[in-house]
């Protein structure tokens, strides 16, 4: 049993020996960093898609395939999605994935970064080599947003962070169509004098289990010496995910690593793709290390849940 006290002393997830995966010094073109990835698993191989910042300060993002999800990793040798309209004149920014079923594609939601600044859109592949953008879906300023990967009473429902009102929180809105949107609601609200006081944003892909879907976040705290962003956990109803059932009241994940402090951002962890090895039941959560590098932490789905169960109610 592992309960909310327990975890701050012994932890849910364990860095992967070999962190980070990825840093720019292995891209096969210049760039400057390379963080934030979204992570999916296409016949039996780990796609990540990663965004990668240029020597302009400019983003984009190009895949890195690996067997085993660790290591070895087979690089596009160039950008793989750029940008290519106004709303993306700035650049594309954090993507998350999942394997939409009423389309029987991949949905990948990111940051547009536009004149206006930083919005949702949304594209669609079957392969991660070409990318049918719908484009943005919901107006700046917006960012760490997902769909779920089925709809849910007809209606498709994405979760995202609007600035509303200059307050950051977790929205989840609704869908007939992936272009009209409503019900607008907050899903996860930033939480005064807490450690994700600041602000708050989605982190993975919802990912759905027995005991509803697992919603891993990130939390932001400012300190004197800037920004603090660690990992929180919360499950959703699983036939309404609209409905928050538990919340981490602690973060479970935070900065320690070297390569976690030193790079453009110090003290980030951050969190954008997962997968679940349903039969291992292994999570294993990519993330971005101070806005610089990946790093890959693993967990056991079991103790996840098991600890989640054990949070206050919502």
């Amino acid at each position: 049993m592992v309960n909310c006290a327990q975890v701050g002393r012994r932890g849910l997830f364990n860095r992967y020996a070999g962190n980070p995966i990825l840093t720019a010094t292995q891209w096969p073109y210049p760039a400057h960093t390379v963080f934030n990835p979204g992570a999916v698993e296409v016949d039996g191989e780990t796609v990540l898609l990663n965004r990668v910042e240029d020597l302009r300060g400019f983003s984009h993002l190009t895949v890195a395939r690996s067997e085993n999800g660790r290591s070895h990793w087979e690089i596009d040798s160039s950008p793989t999605f750029t940008h290519s309209k106004d709303e993306e004149q700035w650049g594309l920014e954090d993507p998350r994935i999942v394997w939409l079923e009423d389309y029987q594609k991949y949905a990948v939601t990111y940051v547009s970064f536009s004149p206006s600044g930083p919005q949702v859109s949304l594209g669609m592949t079957e392969d991660f080599r070409s990318l049918e953008r719908l484009g943005a879906v919901l107006p700046p300023e917006d960012k760490d947003a997902c769909l779920f990967p089925r709809s849910f009473e007809d209606k498709f429902v994405l979760i995202h962070r609007p600035i509303v009102r200059g307050e950051p929180h977790i929205w989840l809105s609704t869908s007939p169509d992936l272009i009209h949107w409503g019900n607008h609601k907050i899903l996860i609200p930033r939480r005064g004098g807490w450690w994700d006081n600041a602000r708050v944003g989605l982190g993975t892909q919802p990912i759905e289990t027995s005991e509803g879907w697992l919603i891993i976040y990130h939390g932001a705290r400012d300190t004197a010496s800037g920004s603090l962003y660690r990992v929180g956990l919360a499950l959703l109803d699983l036939e309404e995910p609209w409905r928050l059932m538990r919340r981490s009241e602690e973060w479970v994940f935070g900065p320690h690593e070297e390569y976690e402090f030193l790079g453009d951002v110090p003290g980030v962890v951050f969190p954008s793709g997962a997968i679940l090895d349903e039969e291992t039941g292994e999570l294993r959560v990519y993330y971005g290390a101070a806005d610089t590098s990946v790093g890959l932490a693993m967990a056991d789905i079991d103790e996840v849940l098991d600890y989640l169960k054990n949070c206050p109610d919502s």
